[in-house]
């Protein structure tokens, strides 16, 4: 037998196919609606083939055969786009993505055709319809599997809001992930009644009522997951438009160790809400987690031998041995209220929901001072202004410097696909506007890929700011020293800022620099 030359060894190693990994798992990968529709089910079945994203006028496609010339072609056909990126996926993987991702699409249709044909029948007209025939409208097995699908693509998208808008001519519905808005589907005008209606009866709202706000609530099992939906209903020029927050029990992190705080913070935090007496705040905007963060602390403290009270709006997550109070205005039952009465169940530590007014204010210091643990919110932009915010509130000085003993403030932040991240090098200007004077200094950016759906992100985390209450503080809140001056004393004794906080996890490559930017000031 004639031994091989040495370039034609060479050259049968470069030409056997390396070992085939998947790069992505397109069973859990999600295709949105547009760019499946790029794709018909006949061919990606007859190829075995998805379309997975496009970016511009580039189409990613899983495939079991990426090298079939013949599948790419009937694909460039059949899209009209030339730029077609082929990946490997296992046959079985792709099969069941098709049969996942194009029924979930078929059944969209099919949902949409059946609403469509029971209206027709009924003869309803798209304007001045009664209260009776939108609550027949809304009680139809069609209308109700739409509302469901919107609720299960929401729920496997991992979004945490979902947004139904009225507009002029179309019912929008947009969904919120990672803290960023994307639009999922765009229905015809006249079913907005027969939708809006049945969100608010499944939420226990009023379908008559459409001139004045409304709040209401969901909850219902979903893959042996308990989901808890706040609806919140509000006029507008063109309709009553319908915002759902989805509450996922099942991914809740419920312990200090999983909030992303540093470990000086979480030590710090870890002694405040162990602390006898005094009000502890966590302070941010609207969906910045504070909630979490205080279902984290009492979850951490809680104990057989302590008598834990809360009173909520709403109550989000349910906590074993800790009695939770829904507030009901409607019956009297306020923060206030609810405040005055838990004093009288003999309570070790109470969770405020959020202290709104001067006599919620009020109530909780009373309740610091006579030997109780209360921990709140407030909605202010970083922990030394809730110093300030109590006191546009009312609330005298020397109350709020003897009562609060610490404020932790926190932002989210998006994270980097750890798929696609990648060195990224910022400009000279803006590290020396940020006080970076290392250019050595290391920070990560987001690619895109498939793993994030070119989005560059996967998940949020949070950031810190915590402000302890030292005795120096505690004087210059009762001279009443202005904000400047009390967040100068407590840099000085070692507070780290949210921007702080936020470049270091930067430097972390947990999250972007134009990330900490937006969250912080």
């Amino acid at each position: 037998m004639q031994e091989k030359k040495p370039e034609e060894k060479e050259k049968s190693v470069r030409d056997t196919p390396p070992v085939k990994k998947p790069l992505i798992n397109v069973i859990q990968h999600v295709v949105e609606p547009k760019v499946l529709q790029l794709i018909p089910k006949n061919l990606a079945s007859k190829y075995a083939l998805i379309p997975l994203y496009q970016n511009g006028e580039v189409l990613f496609v899983a495939m079991a055969d990426p090298k079939d010339i013949h599948a790419i072609d009937a694909v460039r056909r059949s899209t009209k786009i030339h730029a077609i990126i082929p990946t490997y996926a296992p046959k079985q993987d792709v099969l069941a993505a098709i049969d996942r991702n194009y029924g979930l699409q078929e059944k969209m249709h099919d949902i949409l055709r059946d609403v469509q044909k029971e209206r027709m029948e009924e003869g309803v007209l798209p304007a001045g319809e009664s209260e009776k025939q939108e609550k027949i409208n809304a009680e139809q097995a069609p209308v109700i599997k739409l509302v469901n699908h919107l609720f299960m693509q929401a729920i496997q998208d991992r979004c945490s809001d979902i947004h139904i808008e009225p507009d002029e001519r179309v019912l929008r519905v947009r969904c919120r992930k990672d803290g960023v808005l994307h639009e999922n589907f765009v229905f015809q005008k006249d079913l907005e009644s027969a939708i809006i209606a049945r969100i608010k009866i499944a939420a226990g709202m009023d379908i008559a009522e459409k001139r004045k706000p409304q709040d209401g609530r969901i909850r219902f099992n979903l893959e042996s997951k308990q989901i808890d939906v706040r609806v919140s209903s509000l006029p507008t020029l063109y309709g009553e438009n319908i915002v759902m927050r989805l509450l996922d029990k099942s991914t809740v992190k419920i312990d200090l160790q999983g909030l992303g705080m540093k470990p000086s913070i979480l030590s710090g935090f870890d002694q405040l809400i162990r602390s006898p007496h005094g009000i502890l705040l966590v302070t941010g905007p609207t969906g910045s987690g504070k909630s979490t963060t205080l279902y984290a602390g009492l979850n951490t403290i809680n104990d057989i031998e302590k008598n834990i009270v809360t009173v909520e709006d709403p109550i989000e997550y349910d906590l074993e041995l800790i009695r939770q109070t829904q507030i009901n205005p409607k019956v009297g039952l306020t923060f206030a209220s609810g405040l005055r009465s838990i004093l009288r169940q003999d309570p070790d530590v109470i969770m405020v929901g959020e202290i709104r007014d001067q006599e919620t204010a009020e109530i909780a210091i009373q309740a610091a001072l006579t030997g109780h643990l209360v921990l709140s919110t407030l909605h202010t932009n970083d922990a030394c202004g809730a110093i300030t915010r109590l006191q546009d509130m009312g609330i005298q000085p020397f109350l709020i410097s003897t009562a609060i003993i610490g404020v932790l403030a926190q932002r989210l932040v998006r994270t980097i696909c750890k798929d696609c991240k990648e060195v990224y090098k910022p400009p000279v200007e803006l590290l020396q506007d940020l006080g970076i004077g290392d250019e050595q200094t290391v920070f990560y950016e987001g690619k895109g890929c498939k793993s994030c759906d070119q989005k560059k992100y996967i998940g949020r985390t949070a950031i810190h700011e915590l402000l302890i209450i030292s005795p120096e503080i505690r004087d210059m809140v009762t001279a009443r020293k202005p904000q400047s001056e009390i967040s100068a004393m407590a840099l000085q004794q070692g507070m780290c800022t949210l921007r702080e906080a936020g470049l270091e996890k930067a430097r972390q490559g947990i999250t972007t620099l134009q990330e900490v930017l937006k969250a912080t000031l």
